[in-house]
């Protein structure tokens, strides 16, 4: 997707187990999809443990989402309206730069959009 905005977010409380980080993900995934022009999918494991006999194993509580730069807006407000008070990192990508922030709180997160808007923008 060319002038395009990647987002990788990955649900990192400590108090959640794996099951219920990757049940975070299974809600986000469907919603995410209905941005318009939004790709969508869980972060794939390129390095799987040794042994590991599964076929496209994906990383525990990770997703990805691409939207064109003229929605990023929309995607900003998606993620302020769905993941306050979610443990979160949030990694930011477009225009060839990467931004990684971290919240914890429906505070903290607008602090981070604000950030990742204002990092995207500059």
């Amino acid at each position: 997707m060319a002038n395009s905005i990647k987002y990788t977010i990955a649900f990192t409380d400590p108090e959640l187990d794996s099951e219920e980080r990757d049940y975070e993900v299974d809600k986000l995934l469907p919603q995410l999809r209905e941005l318009e022009d939004a790709v969508v999918s869980r972060v794939q494991d390129l390095n799987p443990p040794p042994g590991n006999k599964a076929l496209g194993g994906f990383l525990v509580g990770m997703l990805t989402a691409e939207v064109s730069a003229a929605n990023a807006k929309q995607a900003f407000a998606f993620l302020r309206d769905r993941l306050g008070g979610k443990t979160i990192e949030l990694e930011v990508e477009g225009n060839g730069k990467k931004l990684k922030v971290s919240a914890s709180s429906r505070a903290e997160l607008e602090v981070a959009i604000q950030q990742a808007q204002a990092f995207i923008a500059a």
